[in-house]
């Protein structure tokens, strides 16, 4: 497994397959835990894929509801690319919350997968990245296949506007945050 820049994840914790409505129990679980300008909302992915615009799409509507310390967002989003840098500038003593699109079983689809410990990023597609995240929610947006590139580019727009939705409004809700 990767390591994350700056801290050591919990990469063991258990990712549990939730639906909105459980999705609610774990935000509110870290409201009641941290406050709120302990938490960096890590929102990781691209503009340029579908699919993986999830991170992008829930880090700007994060910022409309006043989450002050959201990284990644569809102006600057956190990337492949970036992602160690914008880690780097992330103090150690904050609460690093990694949201992530991913791929996975039919029945997941439409489903969160959230843990009280790290994500690692570009999985479905292989890609070597660090794990982030002392909390983290992947969105399965789509099946995993033997083309997850592909996959990733002829997701539906509509299922991952909806869940980014989904988890910004869930997100603002456990903090009392409104639009």
């Amino acid at each position: 497994m990767s390591e994350q820049v700056g801290k050591t994840p919990s990469v063991h914790a258990a990712k549990i397959k939730m639906s909105g409505c459980e999705l609610t129990d774990f935000f509110h679980m870290i409201a009641q835990q941290h406050a709120l300008d302990s938490i960096v909302f890590l929102c990781i992915g691209t503009d340029r894929s579908t699919g993986d615009a999830l991170g992008p799409l829930t880090g700007s509507r994060l910022k409309k509801y006043g989450f002050p310390h959201v990284i990644g967002t569809l102006p600057e989003p956190c990337d492949a690319l970036n992602l160690e840098t914008k880690l780097s500038g992330i103090p150690e003593d904050k609460i690093i919350i990694a949201i992530d699109a991913c791929l996975g079983q039919p029945s997941s689809v439409g489903y969160f997968f959230a843990s009280e410990g790290a994500l690692t990023p570009a999985q479905s597609v292989g890609g070597k990245l660090p794990a982030v995240g002392d909390y983290s929610v992947a969105a399965v947006v789509n099946v995993h296949g033997p083309k997850p590139y592909w996959t990733l580019q002829v997701t539906s727009l509509y299922e991952v506007m909806g869940m980014a939705e989904q988890l910004a409004n869930i997100a603002a809700s456990a903090f009392g945050l409104r639009a």
